[in-house]
């Protein structure tokens, strides 16, 4: 293409106005000059009190006087904070909770509790009342789980007091021992509040004392926001009749919802065939036959979950998934242990569930199973029948261990006599009606030989007590963890950790009968285990909805 003309003129001359204008500024100087406009709006801010923060500047926690002192010695200060959120305005940050950090003050039961709250609260402030710390201090003695978490508390608590910098009359900063989720502040009661509460609650009860400590803090630092948290119920009620904020301990709940619990199973759609039928690949090995299926379902699908299509006219489906890869899934048909020649130590299954379970229960890839139900879905009864089957005849593993959490329904008996099993046995009753059906199950053997098989089946079955299984490993040991409704979350990793190579535990419980304190269907130890090893490979779980004692029973668990 042609070049195109020479210019037939000279350039024109600036004018003078010109050479006064000011030059384009960098990007420097541009971010210079928005944080000193930052700094000068800062520095015009007014000072007031109510909008001080305590972890921005110090002061006593109790005084609104010490705060407005110190806010303006704060902003006397340089910021420098300002000037780096002016230079990483343009970077994409990590949306924040809106409005201003909330102050939680904390009861003793929440400590004991669980001795790790401090660090549950994210960016908002934490505050302990000076009678939390006496309470604490009267706890610590003792080999109970309440004394440990007491114990455990006092050295966070000291640590994080004894840090580098550390001042407790500026709050100290949760995340100086390591834990980076907690962004707030702990602050101590240095100083006595004079707070009239109602005359129908006593000053001298540590309770009424706390209340009275979170109603001056919500007089105190008005506007923000002062919630108290507390396991207790009652404590709850009184903060509420005075009009104070409060709120349970979330933490330690794994589901506010029950009917959120993962139940092991799930029925394909009714036009599951017309969706996926012409994409379905299909292949048999042994006795099984394997269906790998793409489509809208499979996003729903995690490892070890069975899956069903049931519909009058066409062929039934159970299978469980084996494998999931992208947008397709493997499915497994079942081994059909409902049929007399597939039973279990003359044990046959008689619904869906109970085929579901027994599937995992013998499948030696499967490490861990948890079985939930009512009573008299058969729980018990199948875990003790696969596990005789693979210890006497498969000598996959070399003993049964049985163990349960002992909380009794009523009030204590007191102290039991003899051995560590022979104390244990009042509280396996369930061990022994158990085995009384599992060994009639051989009719032809006579008296003698099904008294034989009695005595060999009670030499391979060990009953160990929870309380002496800290640093215990079980080498080829098939575990069975009865009541394990009634286990807290910490108790349910110390049992399930102590499995070694060739171990299989199963853990069984009904979530309608938790009888420890402090604990719900929520909180409880067995749901905890439930949801974190949904998915893994080498577990399953199945809720068993069908009761199979008798009639009685069934009508029983559903009108008390």
């Amino acid at each position: 293409m042609p070049l195109p003309p020479a210019p037939t003129k000279r350039a024109a001359m600036l004018p003078p106005e010109a050479y006064d204008a000011p030059a384009r500024t960098s990007h420097k100087q541009a971010r210079k000059q928005a944080a000193e406009a930052a700094d000068a709006v800062l520095a015009e801010r007014p000072q007031v009190a109510d909008d001080f923060d305590p972890r921005a500047g110090g002061g006593d926690a109790l005084h609104p006087q010490a705060y407005t002192e110190n806010l303006e010695i704060w902003l006397d200060e340089p910021q420098p904070s300002s000037r780096k959120r002016a230079q990483t305005a343009a970077k994409p940050r990590k949306a924040k909770p809106s409005g201003p950090p909330k102050l939680f003050v904390l009861d003793t039961n929440v400590l004991m509790h669980d001795p790790m709250s401090l660090f549950r609260f994210e960016e908002h402030d934490v505050f302990l009342p000076m009678i939390v710390l006496e309470e604490l201090d009267g706890h610590k003695k003792g080999m109970s789980e309440v004394a440990r978490n007491a114990r455990q508390a006092s050295r966070m608590l000291d640590a994080l007091a004894g840090g580098q910098g550390a001042d407790i009359a500026h709050g100290l900063k949760l995340d100086s021992t390591g834990h980076r989720e907690a962004g707030g502040c702990l602050f101590f009661q240095t100083m006595p509040l004079a707070v009239g509460l109602p005359a129908g609650l006593p000053q001298g009860k540590a309770d009424n004392q706390i209340l009275a400590v979170v109603q001056a803090l919500q007089e105190k630092h008005a506007p923000r926001e002062v919630v108290l948290v507390s396991k207790d119920i009652n404590m709850r009620v009184k903060a509420r009749a005075l009009s104070l904020k409060t709120d349970d301990y979330q933490n330690d709940k794994t589901l506010d919802d029950l009917e959120l619990l993962y139940c092991g199973a799930l029925a394909l759609p009714a036009d599951f065939w017309a969706k996926h039928g012409k994409t379905i690949e299909s292949w048999q090995s042994g006795s099984h036959t394997f269906y790998r299926i793409t489509g809208p379902v499979v996003p729903s699908l995690l490892i070890n979950q069975f899956v069903y299509f049931e519909a009058p006219g066409e062929p039934s489906l159970y299978a469980r998934v084996i494998e999931i890869r992208g947008k397709t899934a493997v499915l497994k048909t079942l081994k059909d242990y409902g049929h007399l020649k597939n039973a279990v130590w003359g044990v046959t299954t008689r619904n869906r569930e109970q085929n579901f379970a027994m599937n995992l229960l013998m499948d030696p890839e499967v490490d861990f199973v948890t079985l939930t139900g009512t009573a008299g879905t058969g729980k018990t009864l199948m875990a003790l029948a696969a596990g005789l089957t693979q210890v006497l005849d498969d000598r996959r593993y070399t003993e049964i261990i049985m163990t349960r959490a002992t909380v009794s329904v009523g009030e204590d008996i007191g102290f039991l006599p003899g051995t560590e099993e022979e104390k244990m046995g009042p509280w396996m009753g369930a061990l022994d009606d158990n085995l009384e059906v599992l060994g009639k199950t051989d009719s032809g053997a006579g008296e003698w030989g099904r008294a034989a098989t009695n005595e060999l089946i009670r030499s391979r079955i060990k009953i160990k007590s929870m309380n002496f299984m800290r640093g215990r490993t079980f080498l080829n040991k098939y575990v069975i963890i009865d009541e394990a409704q009634n286990l807290t979350p910490k108790q349910m990793k110390t049992l399930v950790t102590r499995a070694g190579p060739g171990t299989k535990i199963i853990c069984m419980g009904n979530l309608a009968q938790i009888d420890t304190p402090y604990l719900t269907e929520g909180s409880s130890g067995l749901t905890f285990a439930v949801d974190k090893f949904k998915g893994w490979p080498h577990s399953g779980h199945i809720t068993l909805a069908r009761g199979e004692r008798s009639r009685l029973a069934d009508f029983a668990s559903e009108v008390l």
